[in-house]
C-alpha cells in the first residue's frame, strides 16, 4: 500500500479539524515535524490540544502554531524555552497540563499498546497526584496515570518506505517512535522515502502499522535551539 501523500497539506487535508487532541513528536527543535506543523498553522485548525515534550521556540516548531492561537491546552513536560508561552499561561490564556517526562513518554507508549492505564512512583505526594487513584505495591505508594490516545499524531522520521516502516536518525528518535504508536492516525514526515522491501528489516524502527500517511521534506531547516560555542 503506498501511503505517500504530495505535500504535507494534503496528508493534512480531510483529517485535521477544530479541537482535535493532537500529539507531535520531537524534543525542543530536534525531530520535530517542520512541515507538517507548517501545514497545520495554514490549516486554520484551532482549539487544539498539543501533546509534546515542548512547544517549541518563539516563532519556530510549534511555537507557530501559538502565535497564532492556534493551541488551546498544552499536555507537556518542559515549556522553559518559549516567551509566548510564558505569556499566554501566565495570563491564563493557555491551559497547560505539566506531566513528568518519562511518564509523558510511557502515556503515549501505553496508548499505541493498548494499555489504558498504569501506574507510577513519579509524582506521588505532590500535585502531579492530585485527583487521581493512589495504590500501594509490596509497601510503595505508586499514583495511576491514564494512557493518551491522540486523535492524529505528526511524526519526524529520517526514512520510510512506502509501506510506512521508519528509521529514525540518532537523537531525532526521541518522542517520535511514541506518538507513532499513540496516534489513531499518524502522518510522518520524512527525509528520504524508498519503495517497499529495500529498507533492511534490522533498520526498521517503527513498523508500517502505526504509519496511516507519509510526506517528504527532503530538506528541513533543522533550526539549532541554543548554540554554544568556545573562542578558537
Amino acid at each position: 500500500m503506498n501511503k505517500v501523500y504530495p505535500s504535507a497539506a494534503a496528508a493534512l487535508e480531510g483529517v485535521v479539524r477544530d479541537g482535535q487532541l493532537m500529539a507531535v513528536g520531537g524534543f525542543g527543535l530536534c525531530g520535530i515535524p517542520e512541515a507538517l506543523i507548517d501545514a497545520l498553522q495554514a490549516s486554520g485548525a484551532k482549539d487544539l490540544t498539543v501533546i509534546s515534550n515542548n512547544a517549541g521556540v518563539d516563532g519556530f516548531g510549534l511555537g507557530k502554531l501559538l502565535a497564532t492561537r492556534q493551541i488551546r491546552k498544552m499536555i507537556s513536560s518542559y515549556v522553559g524555552e518559549n516567551k509566548e508561552f510564558e505569556r499566554q499561561y501566565l495570563s491564563g490564556e493557555l491551559e497547560l497540563e505539566f506531566t513528568p517526562q518519562g511518564t509523558l513518554a510511557e502515556k503515549l507508549r501505553a496508548g499505541g499498546a493498548g494499555i489504558p492505564a498504569f501506574f507510577t512512583k513519579t509524582g506521588v505526594g505532590t500535585v502531579v497526584a492530585d485527583g487521581k487513584e493512589v495504590r500501594e505495591f509490596d509497601g510503595e505508594t505508586y499514583v495511576m496515570e491514564r494512557a493518551l490516545v491522540p486523535e492524529v499524531s505528526l511524526v519526524k522520521a529520517y526514512m520510510a518506505d512506502k509501506s510506512g516502516n521508519l528509521r529514525f536518525r540518532r537523537t531525532a528518535r526521541n518522542f517520535n517512535p511514541n506518538v507513532a504508536m499513540a496516534g489513531r492516525l499518524t502522518i510522518v514526515e520524512v527525509e528520504k522515502i524508498v519503495e517497499t522491501g529495500e529498507m533492511d528489516p534490522d533498520d526498521v524502527h517503527l513498523p508500517g502499522i502505526f504509519v496511516h500517511r507519509i510526506v517528504l521534506n527532503a530538506a528541513p531547516e533543522k533550526r539549532i535551539e541554543q548554540r554554544t560555542t568556545r573562542k578558537a
